[in-house]
């Protein structure tokens, strides 16, 4: 670790995801953070898959394992995200002040992603995943998330975890200093439209139709479906909607189709809507180029399920709408159901409810004056959530990096060796640990061996 005599910390941001002009979540949030902290910072952004971006002013690059290691000797802070510590244990070494960004409950998540494999293979996942977090939680020197209602449920992990102790609750009652919430964010800049993605360009889609938007790829802990006999329910009604899926192929090489997405595929061609009234993106598209797509758009929508994932998750694709201006329709149950009615910025529906789901999207689309009141909230809102403001607890910590009040407290240090011991043996049975999500491998292949013995 750098000892910290130059005149701006050396940040060091790790993430397990690619980075390129096509990124997912991860990614990008590891890059808006390089860039918010290149303000007062000298910054280095690595992935530990792949990295061919470049940025004025920030060094992006891949890092294998000796690579990271020269990083995180030069650094005086490290952020890291997902299963960079699982796969790189060595970081745990007291030398590094290190920075858990704990925004993605991965252990919720792989309770959906697993559900297509045997019971054993679903428990083993689920239990490595558990402890993956758990080691970030007992050896970071400050986490953060992306809501209050995350860092409720983060603070009771946290408490059986031994990290709420008499040496970090003096150090701050509030315990804000260990865990502060930095959620996802949206661009400083308002976005700019250089050429029209989607109208009069996606062959289908004219110019002057009206596109509902799902800004990102469909995962299994989402309900496409519920979506699409909605929008079913709608086009004889309104011939000039349409329905755009954004994402379906995920820029890391490593994540495949997921299982619902096939089947939103085959819900759409039986209805006679595919190509006609519902349009997939086979690509992803990148980065740099969203705004040429949201800003056609002319309603963002996000629908799931009811369950434990949707209750703790911050959806990362709503930011988007928010930064596009646009009305949204969401499924209720998750942080953004209260956010949007609280601020009017569109309208929440019950899961899995077909005709609520139709009437929301009716009325915030044709009602009379309804899309421009609701774009008006939506801008008002948006500003709340610039990247530059939401990740201020973090650039404060980065700009005087400390250890935790309770590092090297005995009954941690030994909680820490017996994990670290797990781990190691768990993740040599396993490939999961490579890659931020860790069972799409596995649960897509899992579907399409399905899928072709049902054929």
């Amino acid at each position: 670790m750098s000892n910290g005599t130059h005149e701006h910390p050396r940040i060091l941001i790790c993430t397990p995801d690619s980075i390129g002009e096509q990124m997912a979540g991860p990614a990008i949030r590891a890059l808006e953070m390089a860039k918010v902290l290149s303000a007062g910072c000298e910054v280095r952004l690595v992935s530990t898959q792949q990295a061919d971006l470049t940025r004025a002013g920030i060094t992006i690059a891949y890092a294998d394992d000796d690579a990271l290691r020269r990083h995180a000797d030069w650094a005086d802070a490290i952020v890291f995200q997902g299963h960079v510590l699982a796969s790189h244990p060595w970081l745990s070494d007291a030398r590094y002040v290190l920075v858990a960004d704990i925004y993605d409950p991965m252990h919720l998540e792989v309770l959906e992603q697993t559900r297509y494999l045997s019971q054993d293979d679903r428990e083993h996942v689920s239990a490595i995943t558990t402890e993956v977090l758990n080691t970030q939680i007992e050896r970071a020197d400050f986490l953060i998330c992306a809501s209050e209602k995350q860092r409720d449920f983060w603070l009771g992990q946290l408490a059986a975890l031994g990290r709420i102790n008499p040496r970090t609750y003096d150090a701050d009652t509030s315990l804000r200093s260990l865990l502060a919430v930095a959620p996802f964010g949206i661009g400083d800049e308002p976005p700019v439209q250089s050429r029209h993605g989607i109208k009069g360009t996606v062959p289908g889609i004219g110019a002057d139709d009206t596109v509902v938007l799902w800004g990102g790829g469909i995962y299994n802990w989402f309900d496409p479906i519920t979506l699409i006999h909605a929008i079913d329910r709608l086009a004889p009604r309104h011939p000039d909607l349409r329905l755009f899926f954004l994402g379906v192929s995920h820029p890391n090489p490593n994540v495949p189709e997921m299982e619902v997405s096939m089947r939103t595929r085959e819900l759409a061609a039986e209805l006679g809507l595919a190509d006609r009234v519902v349009f997939f993106n086979e690509g992803w598209v990148p980065y740099a180029e969203r705004a040429d797509f949201l800003l056609d758009a002319d309603l963002g929508v996000s629908t799931h399920f009811d369950h434990l994932e949707t209750a703790f998750s911050f959806r990362t694709r709503i930011l988007d709408y928010l930064w596009a201006g646009l009305p949204i329709v969401a499924t209720d149950g998750d942080t953004f159901a209260s956010i949007i009615r609280e601020h009017q910025l569109g309208r929440v529906v019950p899961p899995e409810d077909v005709d609520a789901l139709a009437d929301a999207l009716e009325r915030s689309l044709y009602g009379d004056g309804e899309a421009e009141r609701l774009r008006a909230n939506v801008r008002t809102y948006a500003d709340r959530m610039r990247w530059s403001t939401v990740l201020a607890p973090v650039a404060a910590f980065c700009r005087n990096p400390r250890r935790a009040a309770d590092r090297g407290v005995e009954s941690v240090r030994r909680r820490e060796q017996r994990s670290l011991e797990i781990r190691v043996e768990a993740l040599e049975r396993s490939t999961s640990w490579r890659i931020t999500r860790p069972l799409r491998w596995a649960a897509g292949k899992v579907a399409r061996r399905a899928m072709r013995r049902a054929q």
